[in-house]
């Protein structure tokens, strides 16, 4: 435990706290995603500016996947965690949930449901069945 530090976002300039808690609360950051750390800061990022670079990351990576590499993605060997984080597994439509590519990736498999961002190509795993 290094202990909360204040700190500056190295990109947006705000104050934010920054570490592991003295009561034992890790910091806010082991809730993201350990393959996405961003690579363009120079120092921390406040929680708000963290989640969009992790998210452009997250969103470059599935660019490069394609219906024949998907299955061997990295984030499906990624710890199981039912933390989900609003930006990177699912954003908010008309109140409901809907899943991002990353989401449906940690899973490491297509559910069979014809989700509107399944990386794992639906139409060929409909074809399969």
């Amino acid at each position: 435990m290094n202990g909360s530090k204040e700190k500056q976002c190295s990109s947006c300039g705000v104050d934010f706290g920054c570490g592991d808690t003295a009561e034992g609360s890790r910091c806010w950051c082991n809730d993201f995603p350990p393959l996405f750390v961003p690579t363009t800061a120079i120092d921390c990022l406040c929680p708000i500016c963290f989640k969009k670079s992790c998210s452009e990351k997250i969103d470059e990576y599935v660019a490069t996947l394609d219906p024949e590499t998907v299955l061997q993605n990295k984030a499906a060997l990624l710890p199981k965690s039912n933390n989900l984080i609003e930006g990177i597994d699912y954003y908010l439509e008309n109140g409901n949930y809907v899943f991002k590519a990353f989401f449906h990736l940690k899973r490491g498999s297509c559910c069979g449901n014809g989700c509107r961002h399944c990386p794992y190509d639906f139409k060929n795993y409909k074809s399969t069945k």
